[in-house]
């Protein structure tokens, strides 16, 4: 396997000027990958993952809204505040003071890619505008994440509807 050159995990800047704009409304949860299974194993149950992305209530802060849809049917509400910090590309998660979340480009059409770090784990996520991204897009991050010892691979398998996001 010949691993991208790391050039390729472009970090995406917090700029107020354009940032949070390209990275509003929905997005469907496609893998993770980790060094070991047990950093991926929250997202075992899961079918699929619908999210959507809004500005918060104040300056720097972002509101994600998620709908889970687990493999047995039900759908699980969440919701989370991100915190942007001035000259910083780091998402800092509210209430959870120990993780961290770095937001990456990704070579897909309407991807995007997070490294999710925290008490014990270090994940990669890729999300997508489309539920099914080309195969193309799968195995580019997972071939990337292997490059940097993820060797644990999950890709959900989104068999069931995804459930109704709410919108408000």
């Amino acid at each position: 396997m010949v691993c991208p050159e790391h050039s390729q995990l472009t970090t995406l800047g917090v700029d107020e000027k354009e940032f949070p704009e390209p990275h509003l409304g929905q997005w469907y949860f496609i893998a993770g990958a980790a060094p070991t299974k047990e950093e991926l194993a929250t997202f075992d149950s899961v079918d699929n993952i619908i999210f959507n992305m809004a500005s918060g209530s104040a300056p720097l802060q972002l509101q994600l809204r998620a709908t889970i849809r687990m493999k047995n049917g039900f759908c699980v509400p969440r919701e989370w505040i991100y915190h942007l910090t001035e000259g910083n590309t780091d998402l800092r998660t509210e209430g959870r003071p120990d993780m961290k979340t770095e937001l990456f480009s990704s070579s897909c059409p309407g991807g995007i890619m997070l490294k999710e770090t925290g008490q014990g784990y270090q994940r990669f996520l890729l999300y997508n505008r489309s539920p099914h991204p080309s195969e193309k897009c799968v195995e580019e991050f997972q071939t990337l994440t292997s490059c940097l010892d993820s060797r644990a691979f999950l890709l959900t398998p989104r068999n069931q509807e995804a459930c109704k996001l709410s919108s408000n």
